[in-house]
């Protein structure tokens, strides 16, 4: 984490459980807790339509880009991994 932190551009990561629940973050507490409910609820959403495109298929890497913040998402068997940075232009 230390190291993925280190980058450019980097605002914060979390790690959260497969129910959702934030194990660790470098986020204040309130923003943690909204980004874990949110991305691991829109993660599970995007499994479930790669799944249903091609069921041998599987959800590996997420990236979600606003005018604020990129988001990306790397979604594992029992954990989420949350980085969420300044987009470079």
């Amino acid at each position: 984490m230390k190291r993925i932190q280190s980058h450019k551009g980097v605002v914060g990561t979390i790690i959260v459980n497969t129910e959702g629940i934030p194990i660790k973050s470098t986020m204040d507490n309130t923003t943690t807790v909204q980004y874990s409910g949110l991305i691991s609820q829109l993660s599970d959403k995007a499994r479930s339509v790669i799944r249903d495109l091609d069921p041998t298929n599987d959800l590996t890497f997420l990236r979600i880009r606003s005018k604020k913040h990129e988001i990306m998402v790397a979604p594992d068997k029992e954990f989420i991994l949350i980085v969420v940075q300044n987009p470079i232009d």
